[in-house]
């Protein structure tokens, strides 16, 4: 249960900086920045993904490996199982909104979830998704430790858990750092999109 809250703690501060990252990649261009400000949004990005997220998933490992070595007794099962599942239901409300985002960008193409992620130009709604995703799949990892621990007695459940959303945390930190480091080097627009533009570029300068 700690290692969820430091999770979703985590996911708390990302969303505040890629606020400010949105807001600050929106100022309108002056004499210091002539071609504006919209870089911003992929370096703060960046500051999410390597200083939070990874911090995070450090935090939570040790506090995983530390529960490994002083195992003990699950407290208040029902309290913890009720937490997770109004948890669950906000995360889940989350990732609905950035799921429809994602499906009304799409418009019905043939492009998987995880393809989409990787290829999109936009911090804001790939980050959101893979955080919301990922604090689905954290807030599973923790009911099934919580389970295990007061319904089976498996005591090293819980530093397993932890563990396991450490590792998800870390995980999601590097494809996260990936992925902003290249929108950071001047990636080319994504094939499809190019394709397209080099198919209209004849008729508008026809």
């Amino acid at each position: 249960m700690l290692t969820e809250a430091i999770h979703s703690l985590v996911d708390s501060i990302d969303q505040v900086l890629l606020v400010i990252a949105t807001a600050r990649g929106r100022k309108p261009r002056d004499r210091s920045h002539p071609l504006g400000y919209g870089m911003e949004t992929y370096f703060w990005s960046f500051i999410v993904a390597i200083m939070v997220m990874l911090a995070g998933g450090v935090v939570s490992i040790y506090e995983g490996v530390h529960r490994f070595g002083v195992p003990g007794p699950m407290l208040s099962p029902g309290l913890s199982r009720g937490v997770l599942g109004v948890a669950a239901v906000f995360e889940g409300s989350s990732f609905a909104v950035g799921y429809r985002e994602y499906k009304r960008i799409v418009r019905g193409r043939n492009t998987p979830l995880w393809t989409f992620i990787r290829r999109s130009k936009d911090p804001g709604l790939y980050a959101t998704l893979l955080e919301d995703l990922s604090a689905l799949i954290g807030i599973g990892l923790a009911a099934l430790a919580v389970i295990a621990s007061s319904v089976f007695g498996a005591r090293w459940a819980d530093g397993a858990a932890s563990i396991a959303i450490g590792a998800l945390l870390l995980t999601v930190s590097i494809v996260f750092a990936n992925d902003t480091r290249s929108l950071l080097a001047c990636e080319a627009v994504a094939p499809a999109v190019l394709a397209s533009l080099e198919r209209a570029l004849p008729a508008i300068t026809a």
